[in-house]
């Protein structure tokens, strides 16, 4: 069941709202200056994929190594989560700025050249900025990894859940004619879609902290 659960929460966290509302945006990453071709979307989002599975299996053996720290602690790292939440919210609202987070040219501008090795790096460095808004199931998936305290079940654990957060990058690559009018729909209303983002943002972090 655990494993079962763990893949679930990994598509739940696909549709967080740092994640779905920022979907063209890396699709657009993946195919580059390659507007028609699929196949390289396919192949970048593969590798995008890749790197984010690395930098969870990581935290997945050292929830193993560390399970029982953890365990004794949750309610503080409740909290913690809750306040990183919360302040991501802040920022998609623009209420306040956070400005590594808000740096999207920087990857824009080294994103035309994208292959699948730059697509792991890639994959990693936006793994590592996720890791708050995403908060409510990876760690949620790492209390499990915590609780077993066995490396071999974490890293199963986290390679299905990072099958359930990446199928959607590369079904939505391989559709990515379907999708077009999707893209241009969540492009026109970003500013909208961002700001409800940053309320749902802000009461998944409460939600944390006090549940």
């Amino acid at each position: 069941m655990d494993y079962l659960f763990t893949f679930l929460e990994g598509i739940a966290s696909f549709i967080s709202p740092c994640i779905l509302p920022m979907l063209p945006i890396y699709i657009s990453y993946f195919l580059g200056e390659d507007n028609k071709r699929t196949s390289k979307a396919v192949i970048n989002a593969t590798g995008f994929v890749l790197g984010f599975t690395t930098i969870f299996l990581l935290l997945a053996i050292l929830a193993s190594r560390f399970g029982g720290v953890i365990s004794s602690n949750i309610k503080y790292f409740k909290i913690l989560f809750g306040i990183i939440i919360i302040l991501l919210g802040l920022n998609y609202m623009e209420i306040i700025n956070i400005k590594f987070l808000n740096k999207t040219k920087i990857a824009n501008k080294n994103a035309k050249d994208l292959n699948f090795f730059k697509a792991i790096i890639f994959g990693m460095l936006f793994s590592i900025s996720w890791t708050p808004c995403i908060g409510t199931f990876l760690s949620s998936a790492l209390l499990l990894v915590a609780k077993n305290q066995d490396i071999l079940k974490g890293i199963v654990l986290m390679i299905l859940y990072s099958i359930g957060l990446g199928i959607p990058f590369i079904i939505s690559a391989v559709l990515l004619e379907k999708l077009k009018e999707l893209f241009n729909i969540i492009k026109q209303h970003y500013d909208i879609i961002k700001k409800i983002s940053g309320i749902i943002l802000i009461i998944m972090g409460i939600y944390i902290i006090f549940f």
